[in-house]
């Protein structure tokens, strides 16, 4: 099999890992934001978590060493305007700016409709790939892709179930912001690897993060942070650093559109892990779960597909 097919193949699996990863983020996220009552002091706390994580690793890597061709290559090192001015817009649209909207959104917003809005990712990137990044979206893709997103519609209650107030406005600024952040991120994972982006994105986001916080947030709010709120900003930041490694070394490997529609499987974690803990009943959920199903399994078959022709139709190489 060649290399082009194999990295295919492992960019679909790191992306179905990454919407494991993001089922468990977003339902464990609900709580610890209500346990630090400020959503912002809770998402500088995470993402310093998941920035020192990340930091570590890439640290590690980059002194031992790794084969350029495997799961997670060395470290490499951006050079020029050009890549670094795009760390710098990946720490602001994707590290900084989106966190403070989404998680003060999700403090008055219920964990589905979140979910809903932030799953509805693949619309807003599939719509900026296509002329940017020159990606194709065909028949089979939109009809997997449509029935991901009204299957997820429907996980959150129904499109009705959205209201128009300034929480889910503002979860929605936060997922327009990481469209175009995916976009950003593709070309840059052309010449940098997936450690060095993830770690500038939260490594460059935490610093504005925590200049933000100083700036908006009281001391006696600062010093009231205790254990029980430091255990979930570890938790969640672990959670996160797992989510961002996955993540962008998905979209290293496979096209932006498949990787954030197969994010959105996601969703059934998060409906499990609510109904097994909240008591929520499963049943309802049934056809938004089946329609989550069936969408990936049609995006897998189509990305599989694609990948195996565009290998059929290569030119040999003579030698």
């Amino acid at each position: 099999m060649t290399s082009d097919a194999t990295s295919g193949k492992a960019g679909a699996a790191l992306a179905l890992t990454a919407a494991v990863i993001s089922g468990f983020a977003v339902f464990t996220n609900a709580y610890a934001v209500k346990a630090f009552g400020d959503a912002t002091v809770y998402t500088t706390a995470k993402n310093l978590v998941a920035a020192i994580v990340l930091g570590a690793l890439l640290l590690t890597v980059r002194l031992r060493g790794s084969h350029p061709h495997g799961w997670w290559p060395r470290g490499s090192r951006p050079c020029g305007l050009r890549q670094w001015g795009g760390l710098a817009a990946i720490a602001v649209i994707g590290g900084s700016v989106p966190f403070i909207l989404f998680f003060k959104g999700l403090a008055t917003t219920s964990a589905s409709s979140a979910a809903f809005i932030q799953k509805s990712l693949v619309v807003w990137v599939a719509l900026l790939a296509v002329p940017l990044l020159h990606e194709r979206l065909g028949v089979r893709h939109a009809v997997a892709i449509a029935a991901l997103v009204y299957g997820q519609a429907l996980l959150g209650g129904g499109v009705h179930a959205l209201r128009l107030a300034s929480g889910t406005i503002m979860i929605f600024a936060a997922t327009l912001l990481w469209a175009a952040e995916t976009v950003v991120a593709r070309r840059l994972l052309a010449s940098l690897s997936p450690l060095t982006v993830g770690t500038a994105r939260m490594g460059g986001g935490v610093i504005i993060l925590a200049g933000y916080t100083l700036c908006t947030t009281r001391w006696s709010t600062l010093s009231a942070i205790g254990w029980h709120q430091w255990s979930w900003a570890i938790l969640t930041g672990l959670i996160l650093a797992a989510y961002v490694a996955t993540w962008f070394a998905a979209l290293a490997r496979a096209t932006a559109i498949d990787v954030t529609a197969l994010l959105v499987p996601g969703a059934i974690i998060t409906a499990l892990l609510q109904a097994g803990v909240q008591g929520t009943a499963l049943a309802p959920q049934w056809p938004g779960l089946a329609l989550v199903v069936a969408g990936t399994a049609g995006l897998m078959l189509t990305v599989l597909r694609e990948r195996r022709r565009s290998v059929d139709t290569r030119p040999a190489v003579v030698r």
